[in-house]
């Protein structure tokens, strides 16, 4: 039996026996209840207020995006407005994008709306992930650990903002993407690249706290100019991102009627109540196949070397 076969066989034996181990821990007991692994929320957290009356559509925060995390240039030009024909999302390529609506209230005066991850307080997509890849940050950042994710993109499915993307080039080594508010900047005192960059005033960097009084006051001075919602401030239980507008936030593609809990209160007493083997066996079975299908490539390569 040649050398590659061997290590096939063993890494099948021992792939069973893994998953025989694991199922029986699995079956000890029921899962911890999920709000236990909630952060308790950041008062002094830092955020950020777009204003979407003051957005021009100019797309400088997609190309300051860009350059301070070393994506490749965008398909379409940032001068193009080619680009607005049609809504998009952020990607692997692109962490924020901007797109444009009719403005009902002035056909020549369309309105742009920056789309990028909200940074949620109680972001769904950490209590959705088996393996605590994502974390809340102090700062108010949700950041995510390429090196603990395993490619179950459950994630993706419990964004109440469908923003999470999937780097598909990179599919042996899985990989979720989206803003991350410029952690490391905010930590050496630096703006966020898209707020320093935006030359009209639409994006406000600040604590969370004095953000909401400075979008109270705007509301409270100019109430013709704005409707009387700050979004983010409640919705599933706040978002270090947040907005101001003009028209109602359904009209420019915010998801609408969203709780004010966040998400994982709404299912809590259901996770506590469903065995582990049923939750966390999906996410064992991935991590050890995941591991041992490494090993067997890296095996493979080192009897190709030995037969060269």
């Amino acid at each position: 039996m040649s050398s590659s076969r061997k290590n096939e066989g063993l890494s099948r034996r021992r792939f069973m026996g893994l998953l025989a181990s694991a199922g029986g821990a699995a079956l000890l007991g029921p899962v911890a209840e999920a709000g236990a692994l909630q952060p308790s929320g950041w008062p002094k957290s830092y955020g950020v207020l777009t204003d979407l009356t003051l957005c021009v559509g100019c797309r400088s925060c997609e190309k300051a995006c860009q350059e301070a995390n070393n994506l490749p240039p965008p398909e379409v030009p940032f001068d193009d407005e080619a680009v607005f024909q049609e809504l998009r999302r952020p990607t692997a390529k692109a962490y924020t994008v901007v797109n444009r609506y009719e403005n009902p209230k002035d056909k020549q005066r369309p309105i742009y709306r920056k789309v990028q991850c909200n940074h949620c307080n109680e972001p769904a997509c950490a209590s959705a992930c088996p393996i605590h890849a994502y974390t809340k940050t102090p700062e108010g950042a949700v950041l995510y650990d390429p090196d603990k994710c395993f490619g179950c993109r459950y994630c993706m499915i419990a964004c109440p903002f469908y923003v999470p993307a999937y780097d598909y080039e990179s599919a042996l080594e899985p990989k979720v993407v989206k803003c991350i508010l410029c952690h490391g900047r905010i930590k050496e005192g630096r703006l966020p690249a898209c707020v320093e960059a935006c030359p009209v005033g639409a994006l406000t960097f600040g604590r969370r706290t004095e953000l909401l009084r400075l979008a109270r006051r705007k509301l409270l001075h100019e109430p013709q100019r704005y409707i009387q919602h700050i979004y983010g401030e409640h919705e599933v239980g706040g978002t270090s991102w947040l907005y101001i507008s003009g028209v109602p936030f359904e009209q420019l593609g915010f998801p609408a009627n969203l709780p004010k809990e966040p998400l994982i209160k709404k299912v809590k007493g259901f996770l506590s109540a469903v065995p582990v083997v049923f939750v966390v066996w999906p996410a064992l079975f991935s991590m050890c196949y995941a591991a041992l299908r490494h090993r067997e490539e890296a095996g493979q390569e080192k009897d190709k070397g030995q037969e060269g």
